[in-house]
Order: structure tokens, then sequence, then C-alpha cells
């Protein structure tokens, strides 16, 4: 018997959807995914699993650890009868109705309604000690709209690795609490638009380290300095700073879609037509990071998750399925 509702994904949209559904009478089953390496690790509960603080989402006034919001996300759902499999969807069949989706225990599953929450993987250099530090919250991190503002950050020299728009706005966040702001570009020049690179280039607590990349990152329980190496004359130098963060793009998790027929956009996000959750493939909806390039916020992705469990809801009734 094919499920009323699946729900692809367990960060803070996928959990969202599964409350609200769940709460409709939908009878959800949410497919969680399975713990891998890409190489920071990618854990069901999405980004947030790798967050150690987060002082920016309504309702926690002190604060509160990823891992332990999205234990509170997931208890909701389950509160109001939503199922968990602890498994990826591997492929989809969208092309006939119920839908058919391939898990990665090998069983096929068949929907009536699906909501792609699976969202996005921030990019990282790939360096061991990068990557330990931003799992122990050492001073390393993908966000800085997340996480600049917290103490450990404020008044430190702070640095941002990437040269785009969204390398020049993490820095810009920056300037507002940071001692000083290094923004470190493997090239002689930036790739941002002139008006963001204008925002860097033209503030006094920032500069930009040009033709340089980061060879390692230094420091046992907190970050202490990066060692720098020259893309031209290959020189090895070292820069103290105190935070760390990566500003050189995500990738959605999208690669399981393919051959499914559900529209992307050129950098790989699902495409939404309109303002809506609704994909160009009628019962097919997307919310959170997956399809959201600009904001990629807890808060955002949440209420994308709302969204397409009303959207969700609305279409199966017209379909006659309650």
């Amino acid at each position: 018997m094919a499920e009323k509702l699946l729900i692809i994904g367990s960060g803070p949209a996928g959990w969202t959807a599964a409350i609200y559904a769940a709460r409709a009478s939908l009878d959800p089953v949410c497919y969680v995914g399975v713990p891998r390496q890409n190489p920071a690790p990618v854990l069901p509960g999405g980004q947030l699993m790798l967050t150690t603080e987060v002082e920016n989402y309504p309702g926690f006034p002190d604060g509160v650890t990823g891992p332990e919001m999205m234990g509170m996300f997931q208890k909701q759902a389950e509160r109001f009868g939503t199922r968990v499999v602890g498994q990826d969807i591997v492929s989809c069949d969208f092309s006939r109705r119920p839908f058919t989706l391939k898990t990665s225990g090998g069983d096929e599953v068949e929907a009536h309604a699906v909501i792609i929450a699976t969202g996005a993987t921030a990019n990282w250099l790939g360096q061991e000690n990068e990557l330990r530090l931003a799992q122990s919250g050492g001073g390393v991190s993908a966000c800085a709209v997340c996480d600049g503002a917290l103490p450990v950050f404020r008044d430190q020299p702070l640095a941002v690795v990437g040269g785009g728009d969204t390398a020049m706005e993490e820095a810009s966040y920056l300037t507002k609490f940071a001692s000083k702001v290094y923004v470190i570009h493997r090239r002689d020049e930036l790739r941002a638009s002139k008006t963001m690179q204008e925002r860097i280039l033209n503030a006094e607590n920032a500069e930009v380290v040009w033709n340089k990349v980061v060879e390692e990152v230094i420091g046992d329980e907190k970050i202490e300095s990066v060692r720098l190496k020259d893309t031209v004359d290959g020189s090895e130098s070292t820069l103290e700073v105190k935070g760390l963060f990566m500003a050189i793009g995500h990738t959605p998790a999208t690669g399981f879609l393919a051959g499914s027929g559900v529209e992307l956009n050129d950098k790989g996000y699902v495409a939404l037509p309109g303002r809506s959750s609704h994909t160009n493939i009628e019962g097919v909806f997307a919310a959170g990071d997956v399809a959201d390039e600009d904001y990629r916020q807890a808060v955002t992705a949440a209420g994308m998750g709302c969204q397409s469990a009303l959207d969700a809801e609305r279409w199966l009734a017209e379909q006659g399925i309650e």
C-alpha cells in the first residue's frame, strides 16, 4: 500500500514538514538518511548536527546546540505519529503514480506525495584538523551568519576563505564583530560582483590576502592560526586567527534525483517555479536548503518545511487522498 506522504530528509525542513503533516493526519514517513563522510560528516539532522551553538533560532534565549535542537524536532514529529526510517532514498521514479522510490536498503516504497528536504552540504577544504575543529566547536565554521556573533569570535581576528559574493557577504557580516577580517583568496582578483567587493575593499577592518590557499589549520582545542601557501611563488606564511569561516560554496543533496524529472537550477538546487513549495512535478514538493541557495538558515528551512506540508495536504485532498 502506498504511503500518503513520504518525506526525504531530517533537518529543520524535514522535521517541520513531518510535524505539520502528522498533525494533519497524513501519517507521514520520514527517511532520515544514513551517516557518511563527504568530506565532513553528513548526518541525519543536517548541517545543524555540526553546529555546537545555535543562538539565532527563536525560542531559545540561552542558545541550544544543533544536535539538541534536531533531537527536539524529531521527538515532536514522532509524538504526532511520524514514522522514521534510517535509510537513504537513492532513486525516484516520478513518471507514474503512485511514485516509486528505492532505498539504500534495496527496498522499493510507493508514495502518493513526496517532500524533498535533503538540504545542502557546505564545501570544505577537506583537511583533517579543519574538520575536527568544525565538529568540536573549535572556531571553524561554514556559516558566518550562524556563528559569527558568538562571544568567542567578538573582537578577534577572523578569516574567510573564498572570493565570491557569498564570501564577501560573510566577511562583511563579520566586520561588525571582529577586530580584523582577512579574506583569503587563491587568485589576484575576486569573483564577487563589484558592489560586493567594494564592501570589503573599503572596510577599515578588512583585508584581502591575495594569491593564498590554506595549507593547514593549526590549533588543538581552538584554532590558533592557518598556514598559507602562495599560489604564485609557493612560499609559505602563517596568519594568526581565532576563527576560520569557509565560504567556498554549498552542494545541494540532489544526486538521487537524477533521471527523476524533477527540475534543478543551474547550480543543482531544486527549482521552485512559484512562491509555493511545488516542484515541476505534481505531488512532489521541496523545502529547505535543497531548494534555497540564498538564505540557508534553520528558521527559513523550518518555514519552508511548514509550507511544503500545507501544500502537500491541500494537493492530496484535491486528489481525494485523505
